[in-house]
């Protein structure tokens, strides 16, 4: 019975010391970049992805308010927001971005991060 205390406890010390070092990603300085590089050809007005989805990446509140179908991210819960299922490639036939170069697995984590932390404007 002490041993699974204190397994527990240590559990929770680790989990406790791994979220308190975790830093916080910047929505401009690390995501905004991101998405300028993958997104910003077909997403801004006059693009064909802004003209199909109505998704912009202008700016934060942009990104915030989605697409005419809904938000893209859902803070807090990096699994469930579509941004991230378009670009990890898990959305068949909506990938994103389509026939391009994909995000690398260090940019998707970035983001994913991002919107774990509660996809902030920062």
């Amino acid at each position: 019975m002490k041993l699974k205390s204190l397994l527990i406890v240590t559990l929770l010390v680790i989990a406790v010391l791994t979220v308190g070092c975790s830093r916080q990603v910047s929505f401009s300085q690390q995501v905004k970049p991101i998405l300028d590089k993958h997104c910003l050809p077909c997403h801004v007005e006059g693009g064909s992805g802004y003209a199909a989805s109505g998704f912009s990446i202008t700016d934060y509140a942009s990104v915030a308010k989605g697409t005419k179908f809904g938000p893209v991210t859902a803070p807090g819960a990096s699994l469930v927001s579509p941004l991230v299922i378009l670009i990890e490639y898990k959305h068949a036939p909506v990938s994103m971005p389509p026939g391009r170069d994909r995000l690398s697995p260090e940019e998707i984590s970035i983001i994913k991060k991002w919107i774990d932390q509660g996809a902030k404007n920062n």
